[in-house]
């Protein structure tokens, strides 16, 4: 599904055709591990879930797009999840998503986020270079949980981040899903697009409950649309549309 001109929505991910990029967010590599210490109680995700759900992004890109090997991979920030070191579980599998990457693209940068502190050991090991902002063609890539330089968002037309984790929840009557999906809509005089988590652990934060937190996002979302990602199904609906149902927006 096209999002906005040349910008397509693949599961978690989107495709930038003239760019020939993919940009995916927020993976939270060790967070399981992390509220495991905490005492939380909570499965381990197979990390080859992951690998298998970006394999079959990968082939539905070639297939639609008809490209091979990409220019680039940008992921979006937070790309691990503990903040003041390194766990064994985000060294073992950091180093085995971007081996993964650098089977599928000739170049691999990361949007530092919040949470990618001390990420420099790791990408290192990979010679993956480690930014504050990515600008393309127009195209901003950030983490999104801070604004970036002024100079950076001049010349952007469109800005994509992550950070937000962004969900809705549908309710039928009888009961409530929750989906990740995609937010779009304007900041200031520019699109923007938000990216879902590609943590599998967790459906994300139900933007009809929750307050966001991203500075890019502290307006009334009513107007945005959300693209719920649904086995690939990808449903566009307006936010402001689910108002009156039990999940109003606050």
């Amino acid at each position: 599904m096209e999002i906005t001109t040349g910008i397509f929505i693949h599961d978690l991910s989107l495709y930038i055709k003239s760019m020939n990029s993919l940009i995916v967010s927020d993976f939270h590599i060790g967070y399981e591990e992390a509220l495991n210490k905490l005492g939380t109680l909570i499965p381990r995700a197979p990390f080859q879930l992951i690998l298998d759900r970006l394999e079959k992004i990968f082939e539905s890109i070639n297939k639609v797009h008809g490209k091979g090997t990409l220019n680039e991979i940008i992921i979006a920030g937070d790309l691990k999840h503990e903040f003041g070191t390194i766990s064994e579980q985000e060294w073992r599998n950091t180093l085995r998503l971007l081996d993964f990457f650098e089977t599928k693209a000739s170049s691999i940068v990361i949007a530092k986020g919040n949470h990618d502190t001390i990420i420099g050991p790791i990408a290192q090991k990979r010679n993956v270079r480690i930014v504050e902002a990515v600008e393309r063609d127009s195209v901003l890539i950030a983490h999104g949980d801070k604004i970036p330089d002024k100079q950076l968002l001049k010349k952007a037309k469109t800005i994509i981040i992550g950070h937000e984790h962004p969900a809705v929840s549908i309710h039928d009557g009888i009961r409530t899903e929750v989906f990740k999906c995609f937010l779009k809509g304007t900041w200031g005089r520019k699109t923007i697009i938000v990216l879902p988590s590609f943590n599998l652990v967790n459906e994300g934060a139900d933007m009809l409950k929750e307050q966001p937190h991203s500075p890019f996002l502290q307006k009334n979302l009513e107007s945005f649309s959300a693209f719920i990602v649904a086995d690939t199904v990808y449903l566009p609906v307006v936010l402001g549309s689910l108002q009156g149902s039990p999940n109003s927006w606050r």
